[in-house]
């Protein structure tokens, strides 16, 4: 098997992505082991010339005045990781732990942290041997970094806490055992090296922005089979109107759109008696194309943050300083959250809005009532209402969820942490809010290609043709009323695996 090689400043989103779900396998570079142990060393020569260095020889937070004596900077680190595990709630799931312990061990490698060699290979060999610790996902605000659940993981490499390994809940020195490895021990620094920084926001971010990446694309699809579906005009994703106000991502969703729809037969061939489609067909490059870049923003800034130094205090070795600093502080996540939770919703809105077109049929150019496929059902199959009405719902929820949490600072730690992020909280949102816009697409795309069927399958595009197939693979076509449910959790699953996007994608060459 293939590992990846932790490289100081190498790490990407895809990297996350694949140990996190693929379970691929990690190993440490020999430049950053080299890294770690200058780092380790500058500790080591400050605690032997008497220097008081926060976090090292010194209290945590409020208590930060308080300087340690040699004999109970053990103790200190230890006392630091048990008092500090206090996250609440449901456990993280197990692709959120292992991306969570990735981004760790990657900002551990940068040499800035003070963490022993021994320390960090345990932490990866943990994540190869796929140990991983129970984390509850509540309690961080996101400075100093994601404090208790960054505890629960440190929790698991001294032996204490629980994890979750070969298919069962024991704890974590028993699971140490039976993989052959042996608990920390940590040393000055160890404790804070573990737990002082932004990876839980992180991991949560480029899971999510990966997976809103692969949404933006499922919705320009299902925007295209829309306008089949509802008679609609070509006219409005014409390149000359995007080309005047040149924003890329209204650009690239407009030449999606009619990419997926070439060769149909029912865009070309419509005898339109309106001018214009309503805002939710006309105005997608528009919508989605701003969600768009701004899915885009919000990948460069997670990109950083996966390669960077986010503890405090920093070392620097090649120069022997110690400093203390706030790179810890998640605002920079925080907003940039709270940024994909908005746009993921929007993609939603305009989305839920074509579902309600293609179920009214005064709005629908000609389409039954709820796509209802028998005349002599109609009053006595309620079709696809509601689908629609679900769809409204989440619509209606991820309103709630995309308020933002980066504006939402409450003082901690006695005033010392008087300013902080709520980074988590904007990043556990995004991801809810990701989740409801794939069952609000994956609704839009069972009523399209209901839809479909009443114009003529035979006539679609090359794209939209793919995307029907694909759709009936796992949903079939409903003559009569059945339990949607089933069918919803179908669509939305194919979406979310990127099966859609990849097969349309086959026919018609990548989207933009």
């Amino acid at each position: 098997m293939n590992a990846l090689s932790l490289t100081p400043c190498g790490l990407a989103i895809e990297d996350v992505v694949d140990v996190a779900r693929n379970f691929t396998n990690v190993e440490l570079s020999s430049e950053v082991l080299k890294r770690v142990k200058e780092a380790r060393t500058t500790i080591d020569k400050a605690i032997s010339d008497g220097k008081v260095v926060y976090g090292v020889n010194t209290g945590f937070g409020a208590l930060s005045d308080k300087t340690i004596s040699k004999k109970d900077l053990e103790k200190l680190q230890r006392n630091l990781i048990l008092s500090h595990s206090a996250a609440v709630g449901e456990p993280l799931d197990t692709e959120t732990v292992r991306a969570l312990m990735l981004l760790r061990a990657n900002t551990l490698s940068g040499g800035h942290s003070g963490i022993s060699s021994e320390t960090l290979e345990l932490l990866v060999n943990m994540l190869n041997e796929r140990i991983h610790p129970i984390v509850p996902g509540k309690g961080s605000v996101g400075a100093s970094g994601d404090l208790a659940p960054l505890a629960h993981v440190a929790l698991a490499l001294i032996g204490e806490g629980k994890v979750q390994f070969k298919g069962k809940v024991m704890r974590s020195d028993e699971a140490l055992k039976i993989a052959h490895l042996k608990p920390a021990k940590l040393g000055s620094k160890e404790g804070l090296a573990l737990i002082n920084g932004s990876q839980l926001i992180t991991a949560i971010g480029a899971l999510t922005v990966y997976d809103s990446e692969n949404l933006s694309k499922a919705s320009q699809i299902a925007t295209a089979l829309s306008l089949e579906a509802l008679n609609g005009r070509v006219d409005a994703f014409d390149k000359r109107i995007h080309m005047v106000r040149p924003h890329k991502g209204q650009i690239a969703v407009a030449e999606n759109v009619l990419k997926i729809v070439e060769g149909s037969q029912i865009v070309s061939e419509s005898n339109h008696k309106r001018v214009q489609d309503a805002y939710s067909l006309r105005c997608s490059p528009q919508v989605i194309g701003a969600s768009k870049d701004a899915i885009e923003y919000v990948r460069k800034v997670v990109e950083i943050e996966i390669n960077s130094a986010t503890d405090n205090p920093l070392i620097f070795a090649e120069d022997g300083d110690i400093l203390s600093g706030g790179n810890f502080h998640g605002q920079p996540l925080a907003i940039a959250m709270d940024l994909l939770a908005i746009s993921l919703c929007n993609i939603g809105n305009i989305c839920e809005r074509r579902v309600a077109r293609l179920t009214d049929e005064k709005l629908s150019g000609g389409l039954p009532a709820f796509l209802v496929k028998k005349k002599s059902e109609e009053g006595v199959s309620s079709g696809f209402m509601i689908a629609q009405c679900t769809a409204a719902s989440l619509t209606a929820e991820n309103r709630c969820l995309s308020n933002p949490s980066s504006v939402n600072s409450i003082p901690t730690s006695a005033n010392q942490e008087d300013h902080v992020s709520m980074g988590l909280t904007a990043a556990r949102k995004a991801k809810e809010t990701l989740r409801n816009a794939e069952y609000i697409v994956g609704i839009e795309l069972l009523c399209a290609a209901q839809g479909l069927e009443f114009r003529d399958v035979e006539k679609a595009g090359r794209g939209t043709a793919e995307a029907y197939r694909t759709i009936r693979k796992v949903a079939p076509s409903l003559d009569e009323d059945a339990e949607l449910a089933p069918l919803i959790e179908a669509v939305a699953g194919i979406i979310h695996k990127g099966e859609i996007v990849d097969n349309v994608e086959k026919i018609i060459g990548k989207l933009n």
